[in-house]
């Protein structure tokens, strides 16, 4: 289970935008617990000199938690990011980012003042040259090394308290598979326990909300290498699917013609390599995901347990969905009643609202229905389906 308070955080602090600026993964940031970079602009931390924002001591809720995680001060992503930094860029204004040196979305300009407009569109919609982009940007995202991130390859024990970094750099796609993992993986214990009944990007209020973040930031960061400031992810409208229609050479990669669970070879994408889906490996060495390569995303679409998603989602499921009017009920997790967010997420009957965690319906039941890669909740966002899938959720 997730917990609310735990979960929004990890969407509201400016450094878990990337998890780990590459500026402060160094041992002297962790010993001092602050990360302020300097902006490149002005060169003074946090764009002070230039009014963008300053070094602040972070804000934790204050809020209690749930009965979800019975621990205290065993887990990193705990009251984030205070186990790794207790001071952080507070950014003025419209600008953001880990040293103020962004705009915030749906800003641009100089001084981030000019409103922009980006509208995301049906993936069908898309002309033929305007698909191939797309596609194009994900491959370059997927062979582009981030400047500006790295992942923890360790926790903060193993990293003896901040003066033994372990950071790893990585590509810009990985980047967002890495942190959806880190988000969702299992608390590591000890020895060999691990909690596995914990998730801090789903199954509670935060999971539409962390979502909608890491999805602008992942297009925050295609936008910048790619130098196309109107890049938005296109979203594919699954209501009353009959198939995957997205798993065409053409768009998403078809299917194998030997192998089933394997993409065609006329699709690059059957050549990427996924990371972070050996779950148990990592729990079992008490480790972090290093997004070592693990081998070709597998997909098999349709071919999944019919007893538990029989079908894609209608539009009357999705419309009945939208009737709901709360946001979130009751202990405001999968068990939730009447719950939009819990209907929405696919852990209530997209027919009555009623928790039925034996199905798997709306935005589940298309992570189930792939039957490969997205089935698995940590390593997920490998399949580039995940995008098109999410910004439809969003």
């Amino acid at each position: 289970m997730s917990l609310f308070a735990m979960g929004f955080l990890l969407v509201i602090l400016e450094p878990s935008t990337g998890q780990f600026p590459k500026a402060c993964a160094n041992r002297q940031s962790l010993l001092r617990k602050e990360c302020c970079p300097p902006w490149d602009g002005d060169g003074s931390p946090c764009g002070e000199l230039s009014s963008r924002g300053s070094c602040q001591n972070i804000l934790l809720s204050q809020a209690p938690l749930g009965p979800q995680f019975p621990f205290s001060g065993v887990d990193d992503r705990e009251d984030w990011p205070s186990v790794f930094y207790n001071r952080t860029c507070k950014c003025e204004g419209n600008f953001m980012g880990f040293s103020c040196g962004e705009c915030k979305f749906g800003f641009s300009g100089l001084n981030c003042t000019e409103r922009r407009l980006r509208t995301r569109r049906n993936v069908f919609q898309l002309t033929a040259s305007e698909k191939d982009k797309f596609l194009a940007y994900l491959n370059l995202a997927k062979n582009t090394p981030s400047q500006d991130y790295v992942i923890a390859i360790g926790t903060y024990t193993q990293m003896n308290n901040g003066s033994n970094p372990m950071f790893r750099n990585i590509n810009v796609y990985d980047l967002f598979v890495w942190m959806h993992y880190y988000a969702s993986r299992d608390t590591l214990l000890g020895g060999s326990n691990v909690w596995r009944d914990i998730d801090f990007a789903h199954e509670a209020p935060g999971f539409l909300p962390w979502h909608r973040v890491f999805l602008l930031m992942w297009e925050r960061e295609i936008q910048k290498i790619t130098g196309d400031e109107n890049f938005t992810i296109p979203y594919w409208d699954w209501r009353d699917a009959e198939d995957c229609v997205v798993c065409t050479d053409e768009y998403m990669g078809g299917r194998h013609p030997i192998n089933p669970n394997l993409l065609s070879p006329a699709s690059f994408f059957s050549s990427w390599q996924v990371i972070c889906t050996r779950s148990e490996e990592y729990n079992s060495q008490q480790a972090l995901c290093n997004a070592s390569s693990e081998g070709p995303i597998l997909r098999n679409p349709g071919n999944n347990d019919k007893s538990r998603t029989p079908r894609l989602p209608s539009s009357a499921e999705v419309e009945f969905c939208l009737s709901l009017t709360q946001y979130e009920s009751g202990p405001m997790d999968k068990m939730a009643n009447y719950s939009f967010r819990n209907t929405l997420e696919g852990f209530a009957d997209p027919q009555t609202a009623i928790s039925n965690i034996s199905q798997s319906g709306l935005h589940n039941a298309l992570h189930m229905y792939m039957n490969g890669s997205m089935s698995q909740v940590q390593g997920s966002a490998n399949d580039p389906i995940f995008v098109l899938h999410h910004a439809f959720v969003d």
